[in-house]
């Protein structure tokens, strides 16, 4: 959720907003008709940018990973309510044994640009091709992480409900606010990342044979009015991938939780798709920095009784806490302060997870593999029977 960290006075201006009630959220996926599909393949036109008028962060994340190494690359594309546009380019890497010491750079983006599906900017590009397959990033921004790197679709991507967005506001057909998300769930990671200066790692990472994920969002409203809490797996093997997206809405918007997830074969196809998924903290602690009740182990079940998958284990290796506020300029904290129980806070974690695979109860197959956890708190959840 590293588009919290850079989308400025979005992040935390404007006060706490009153209880609209259920019928102000709806959720991806609940305007099908009886028979339409959950999900469908992604067109040209899901994979281009929306780049909407109003108050706005629209990201473009690559995750990658081999043997040894994970990371991601990002474009952050800032619209703060129609006046100023940014844009940023973030990468991190870490080797997956050892999460807590990782390279991360942040930098700012001049002279950037929109082509459809592709972001150009000085020093950097991204582009996918016309096959719509194949995504190269390049990057030199900035001498300590020089990214050329390719991430290739394996099988399928996809999209949940009609058009992959979730909508705020009490008019349907005239919302004043949206999230949105579209999923390469399985790719293939190839390339290079030179590390000038670094202590940790070699000065270049090849990554060859790896694999990978890539998600585009659109969070078309102030994060905290968006969100309470965020939670997202991505779990790879040699045999599957699984990814899931979850995010529950404060009070304002009746507590409601929209979650996504689905699972891929080793071939990309997709085996489930599902919007019916639970994702439970089962052992958590106090984090002594934050005061937020952090897991220190978790389980994502996807689908339901017919077939689900079941990703779980502890959260041993918590890579970093970001808080968020502390990324922001002192200005923005001043506005921030008076923006009652708003204290976000991203646990990334790295770690081996047990993946299974259950149809009509019966486990079919058991594996491990490698997963990428985020745990996002934003502001306290408060049930809509709860006072105030």
């Amino acid at each position: 959720m590293w588009k919290l960290v850079q989308s400025g006075l979005s992040v935390v201006a404007g006060t706490a907003e009153p209880e609209y009630g259920p019928e102000s959220i709806h959720p991806v996926c609940s305007d099908l008709a009886q028979g339409e599909p959950l999900y469908s393949p992604l067109t040209l036109e899901d994979m281009q940018y929306k780049v909407p008028s109003q108050t706005c962060v629209e990201t473009q994340t690559f995750y990658f990973m081999d043997d040894v190494f994970y990371g991601f690359a990002q474009v952050i594309h800032s619209n703060l309510v129609g006046l100023h546009t940014t844009a940023q380019f973030t990468f991190k890497i870490f080797k997956k044994s050892k999460p807590e010491d990782y390279v991360w750079t942040s930098t700012k983006l001049e002279n950037f640009r929109i082509d459809g599906a592709n972001f150009y900017a000085d020093n950097l590009s991204i582009k996918l091709d016309d096959a719509q397959k194949v995504y190269k990033i390049k990057s030199s921004v900035t001498p300590q992480s020089v990214v050329d790197l390719t991430m290739e679709l394996v099988g399928e991507g996809i999209k949940f409900g009609k058009d992959g967005t979730t909508y705020y506001g009490t008019d349907i057909e005239n919302p004043w606010g949206s999230m949105r998300h579209i999923f390469w769930p399985r790719c293939k990671s190839t390339g290079t990342i030179s590390l000038e200066g670094n202590k940790l790692f070699e000065d270049t990472v090849k990554l060859d044979s790896g694999l990978g994920m890539y998600v585009m969002a659109l969070q078309g409203m102030k994060p905290h009015h968006a969100a309470a809490t965020w939670n997202f797996l991505n779990y790879q093997s040699s045999e599957y991938s699984a990814v899931v997206m979850e995010f529950t809405t404060p009070k304002s918007y009746n507590t409601t939780t929209v979650s996504v997830a689905m699972v891929a074969d080793k071939e990309g196809k997709i085996i489930l798709g599902s919007t019916n998924n639970k994702i439970k903290h089962i052992k958590t602690y106090e984090d002594s920095v934050s005061g937020w009740n952090v897991p220190g182990e978790i389980e994502f079940t996807v689908g339901g009784e017919d077939l689900k998958a079941v990703i779980s284990g502890p959260l041993k290796q918590l890579s970093e806490r970001v808080d968020v506020m502390n990324e922001l300029p002192q200005f923005v904290k001043n506005i921030a302060s008076g923006v009652a129980g708003t204290k976000p806070y991203i646990f990334q974690f790295s770690n081996e997870l047990e993946f299974k695979l259950i149809k009509n109860g019966t486990v079919e197959r058991t594996e491990h593999g490698y997963g990428y956890t985020e745990a996002t708190f934003i502001s306290a959840i408060v049930k809509p029977d709860e006072s105030a």
